[in-house]
């Protein structure tokens, strides 16, 4: 492949900023066909507390519109069950439903009312008349929930009965924050999605990251989760490559103040098609849309995956140039160099052995917090760009 192929061969979408600071977020994707008349209760996981929560529904992959006319917000007390009281129905320009043409994106009217940060929220949202292929995120590592029929209002379990993985429709949801604060959104592939952590504990290195990010003292308090399982940097499939799907899933984002790029490893197992010369492009390509939208980058090193069956000696040659372009060439706001922190110290090509699940690409519980303890939380503090300070 030349180095010219990797960059965007069109104008990137502009998306709607809202005001607000992003609580969780999740990529979206083309998922299978809908079904009509069906209803989703979607668990998330939020990062920020704060009020006037908005939710972002995504038709990015679908081939025809889509109607929501049922839309409610509540926590989780267990399973599909919610604490009693907090389910609320969301609006959109003062209407309970809303259609959301293909491709497009639509928010919710702010909900009143404040929001608590690690919390379990719940999105229940029901459609009469979907069709054709739904967007949403496959690999949720989080247990949802499915029904026929519209039971949003409800606050029980009883008609929840279909216990689901992936979520659907729903890719954001933001709160408005105290003064200052922002988030960071971690743009990368399976490894920032969470693959071979543990499901519905929440130990995805993001999560990692939002938890300390709590308890320091920092603007940032924000994490939304973009990554991508199988998401390549430069080509589509799976998902859109990471320059086709900046716009809509990281620089859309609303109080964004840092993109953390964590992405990388498999352009590198089609070697030979693709070099470091081309990786670093599209890298350089990323740095610079981001920059013109006034946000700052950290670049992370991508990690030793010997041991894993497309691993061979080019791509080990290909992961050393492009780790050495993110540490040296300044061109990052900062650096995180994960590659140092999780290797071996026996074999450099490989995941230490206390970091790897097993399948030596994916880091297990352990090795996820060990990412998210090699950030320098001041490096996601890195910029004030003009519209992330939020009023109460």
């Amino acid at each position: 492949m030349a180095a010219s192929a990797c960059r965007s061969t069109s104008a990137p979408r502009a998306y709607d900023v809202p005001e607000g600071v992003v609580t969780w977020a999740a990529s979206a994707d083309r998922m299978h066909d809908a079904t009509a008349d069906r209803g989703y209760r979607l668990v998330v996981h939020t990062s920020v507390a704060g009020h006037d929560m908005r939710i972002r529904l995504s038709n990015a992959f679908g081939n025809r519109p889509v109607t929501f006319d049922s839309v409610y917000a509540g926590l989780q007390k267990r399973g599909a069950e919610l604490v009693r009281g907090s389910n609320r129905r969301l609006t959109f320009d003062g209407s309970p439903s809303v259609t959301v043409p293909a491709g497009e994106v639509v928010l919710s009217d702010p909900l009143p009312g404040s929001l608590p940060a690690a919390a379990n929220l719940v999105i229940s949202i029901h459609s009469p008349d979907a069709t054709g292929p739904a967007t949403g995120h496959w690999m949720a590592l989080q247990t949802s929930y499915a029904t026929q029929g519209d039971h949003t209002a409800e606050e029980g379990a009883t008609h929840w009965t279909q216990a689901i993985g992936s979520w659907f429709y729903l890719d954001a949801v933001s709160v408005r924050a105290a003064a200052r604060t922002g988030a960071v959104v971690t743009l990368g592939d399976s490894i920032t999605d969470g693959w071979q952590s543990t499901s519905d504990l929440n130990r995805r290195w993001p999560d990692h990251l939002a938890r300390r990010l709590r308890q320091a003292d920092t603007h940032v308090k924000g994490v939304a989760n973009e990554g991508l399982a199988g998401n390549k940097v430069l080509t589509d499939g799976p998902g859109e490559s990471a320059l086709n799907r900046l716009e809509r899933d990281v620089l859309s984002q609303p109080g964004v103040r840092t993109v953390f790029l964590f992405q990388g490893v498999n352009d590198m197992k089609a070697y030979p098609g693709v070099t470091a010369e081309d990786l670093i492009d599209g890298y350089r390509e990323i740095v610079e849309r981001a920059h013109a939208a006034g946000k700052c980058v950290v670049g992370a090193t991508v990690l030793p995956f010997k041991g894993w069956s497309e691993w061979n000696p080019g791509t080990a040659a290909v992961r050393q140039e492009v780790n050495a372009f993110i540490r040296n060439s300044g061109e990052f706001d900062a650096v995180t160099d994960f590659d140092r922190v999780l290797r071996s110290p026996h074999d450099p090509e490989r995941i230490l052995p206390a970091f790897d699940s097993g399948d030596h690409l994916h880091p297990n519980d352990k090795g996820m917090r060990a990412m998210a303890d090699a950030v320098d939380l001041e490096s996601l503090d890195c910029a004030d760009p003009p519209g992330t300070a939020v009023t109460p």
